[in-house]
């Protein structure tokens, strides 16, 4: 597996390097505008490197993380930030979040809706209310992650041999409005290229490597902070299955040592977020060597139990945490169905188990777990904790508690 920037660097070398850095960002600015755009170049005011605050590396970064929390359904939702059901986002709300245990927000966002369509115009008025929310996380001295999400699955669904162009074009055009707007903030942010990029084939591999390729050389060019900042990249469908038999390379980046890969899981999805039964399988209830039921033996799961989650994340850290490289499990949990189950004490053991084991087994083998939170943890109005046996779980799980 290619590693890109691996070499130990100390800090006196680092800050020393500036002028090698700013070099290396200048040839990474020329490749991305030497590809035709249809949009205009929006890195109109690049500017050195500047390593103020932004000196720890990735792996140091993930050293200070052991519990994230998603702002989710908010400022990703298609019709603006409360279109979901969520109010806005406070800084009473972020407050409450460090209270209660976290060390760092996900904030999935949208830009495409908040954009003109022909030129990739961000409005001024959107990046300022994002501003406001990284603000928000920052007094609060939590790390923030904020990443273009499903957006309209303008990149999400086109991880394609022949969109890569226009995404391409787009991934540059946003996120050069992005990180010169948000480019003083030190290492405390973070960016993220995408969410949950549709990608299961090894050709689709190389077109998302591509996409990345283009959010690594767009933000080192903008200069300042960005130079320096970490940046994660997502996995092929976000998943940990195919970021081991897939991800073969890293992006290219001139800032060694900064990067980080994004994995979500939700296994089995049977257990965690399935609704309703399905052709191609029925709800699981029970999950757990010790959380079967024997009232309704048929909704025990069959797979995607502790041993597979033990085998699954010892191989991401031998590939990827032991390597340098950290992992963000940007998203993780799961549902408490307060109907269904006939053996209800039996299904609230086992989402509870679920929760604490695999808070547990991500951060024992090097990964960050960030809770997706919609609403169902954390009442975004009066800032009640509404599952608290959950909660509980995961901050036992990160030591905290």
């Amino acid at each position: 597996m290619k590693r890109v920037g691996m070499m130990k660097v100390g800090r006196r070398e680092f800050l020393a390097s500036t002028a090698v850095l700013a070099a290396s960002c200048n040839a990474f600015a020329a490749r991305a505008l030497a590809v035709a755009s249809p949009y205009p170049n929006y890195n109109t005011s690049p500017i050195a490197p500047d390593a103020t605050g932004m000196t720890r590396t990735a792996v140091e970064v993930a050293a200070r993380i052991k519990l994230g929390w998603n702002a989710g359904n908010t400022m990703e939702a298609i019709g603006g930030e409360t279109a979901w059901g969520n109010p806005e986002i406070t800084q009473q709300l972020i407050s409450r979040v460090k209270e209660l245990g976290f060390d760092a927000v996900r904030l999935p966002c949208a830009w495409d809706q908040y954009a003109d369509h022909k030129t990739a115009k961000i409005s001024d008025t959107w990046l300022n209310r994002v501003k406001d929310v990284v603000q928000y996380c920052i007094n609060a001295d939590l790390y923030v992650l904020l990443n273009i999400h499903w957006d309209g699955g303008w990149l999400e669904n086109h991880v394609d041999v022949a969109s890569k162009d226009a995404v391409v074009a787009k991934q540059r055009a946003f996120w050069e409005q992005i990180s010169t707007h948000l480019r003083d903030f030190d290492e405390r942010l973070m960016f993220a290229s995408a969410n949950e990029p549709d990608a299961k084939t090894a050709e689709q591999a190389d077109v998302l490597l591509a996409y990345h390729q283009a959010f690594v050389d767009t933000v080192r060019a903008t200069g300042g902070k960005n130079a320096y900042r970490v940046l994660v990249v997502q996995a092929p469908s976000t998943s940990t299955e195919l970021a081991l038999s897939l991800w073969k390379h890293e992006p290219a980046d001139p800032a060694p040592n900064r990067l980080m890969l994004e994995v979500h899981d939700y296994t089995p999805f049977q257990f965690t977020l399935l609704s309703s039964d399905a052709s191609w399988g029925k709800m699981f209830y029970y999950w757990g060597k010790d959380h079967h039921s024997t009232i309704e033996p048929e909704r025990n799961a069959t797979w995607g139990e502790e041993a597979d989650f033990d085998k699954q994340f010892a191989a991401i850290k031998t590939q990827y945490a032991d390597a340098g490289i950290p992992v963000v499990m940007g998203e993780y949990a799961a549902m408490r169905r307060s109907s269904g189950p006939k053996d209800m004490a039996t299904h609230n053991a086992s989402i509870t188990h679920w929760m604490k084991y695999v808070t547990q087994v991500a951060i024992t083998n090097g990964a960050m777990p960030f809770l997706w939170d919609a609403g169902g943890y954390i009442d975004r109005r009066t800032l009640a904790v509404k599952d608290q046996e959950s909660l509980n779980a995961i901050l036992e799980a990160a030591g905290k508690k």
